[in-house]
């Protein structure tokens, strides 16, 4: 009740404090932890009624949404970048969350195009994040890349232990991979550095 507030928080401090240049991309990201704790206090209650989780998912939903809007900032920079990688990005992140949600959907009954739009969404989340690369810094790239990788990771297994079955120790995997992938896109976005076209 205390800990998983405070992850968000701690990290929003940090990056204000951080950054003494305020920018679009940081204040996207910041905002994305803003709905991502309005998520997190959201989901603590789930177990007391089921609008917590469908409150969370939207709170969650929103965040990804200013995830990808502060990314896409970076993969419309004009430094041209080897087209052969775009086709790939699309298709690891998109087969994988459209398979994963295939794989869900006899389980979800009426929330079951809630999820799909998520899905979608975070699915398009983990593309901006990887359409990052040769744009920006590579530290920034790849943090924030793992950190978009780790958040996908978190919320199939989320997904997987509410709708399919509870894992022994799923809550200590999604909490892990959660903290782990907040952190890494805050920490990303503190080295990000905007790569001049020459």
């Amino acid at each position: 009740m205390i800990t998983k507030p405070l992850i968000t928080i701690s990290l929003m401090l940090f990056l204000y404090f951080i950054i003494k240049r305020s920018s679009r991309f940081t204040n996207k990201v910041i905002i994305g932890l803003l709905f991502s704790l309005i998520g997190d206090i959201a989901l603590m209650f789930t177990s007391n009624d089921n609008v917590f989780f469908m409150l969370g998912l939207g709170a969650f939903l929103i965040a990804h949404i200013f995830y990808i809007a502060a990314f896409y900032l970076d993969s419309t920079n004009k430094i041209e970048v080897h087209r052969r990688y775009i086709l790939p990005i699309f298709m690891v992140f998109g087969f994988y969350c459209f398979s994963y949600y295939f794989i869900l959907s006899p389980y979800l009954g009426e929330l079951s195009l809630p999820v799909l739009f998520y899905s979608i969404t975070i699915a398009l989340m983990g593309i901006t994040a990887a359409l990052r690369y040769g744009k920006t810094n590579f530290k920034s790239f790849s943090w924030i890349l793992t950190g978009a990788v780790l958040f996908i990771i978190s919320d199939s297994i989320l997904a997987y232990n509410k709708f399919v079955e509870p894992l022994e120790i799923g809550d200590i995997l999604i909490m892990s991979t959660y903290m782990l992938a907040q952190f890494f896109i805050a920490m990303g976005t503190a080295e990000r550095k905007y790569v001049k076209k020459n």
